[in-house]
């Protein structure tokens, strides 16, 4: 799976203007609802705050991946965040998160669903992928750096 088949270049915001999870997770439900990418950013946030609240997915070494499944949505969607500073998503490892991925998915793929987590993650477990994107300073520093990745295949 391609990352940039399912993200757009305007639905990478840094820096994000929220500082809490809560907010993390609606402005980027927001920015994907923006571009068309998502119609029901009410039901989208629902499932991602009862993900969420279910259990943390902030999953380590800076990263958090809340996600959810929206009814309505023909295809994955993806957005990304890095807040303005390290901040807390409750991450399983205790340590503040740096860069927040949104995935929004249609119910009925769950397997595309689970295939793009794992792309997500295999791409951040690259110690010098992980480090230059948190490195970033804005929006299109964090898309070329995904670009210039996924294109090597």
């Amino acid at each position: 799976m391609n990352l940039l088949d399912i993200l757009s270049p305007g639905c990478v915001l840094a820096p994000l203007g929220s500082t809490d999870k809560k907010g993390v997770i609606d402005e980027l439900v927001d920015c994907l609802v923006g571009a068309g990418r998502v119609a029901d950013g009410k039901a989208l946030k629902e499932a991602v705050w009862t993900r969420e609240q279910t259990r943390t997915t902030g999953i380590g070494h800076g990263l958090a991946i809340p996600h959810g499944k929206c009814p309505g949505m023909s295809a994955l969607a993806m957005a990304i965040g890095k807040p303005p500073r390290p901040m807390d998503f409750e991450a399983i490892d205790g340590q503040p998160v740096k860069l927040v991925v949104l995935l929004a998915s249609p119910p009925d793929r769950t397997s595309d669903h689970i295939q793009a987590l794992a792309r997500i993650s295999r791409l951040m477990t690259m110690d010098e992928f992980r480090e230059r994107i948190y490195a970033t300073q804005s929006s299109a520093e964090i898309y070329d750096l995904l670009k210039a990745h996924e294109s090597r295949g």
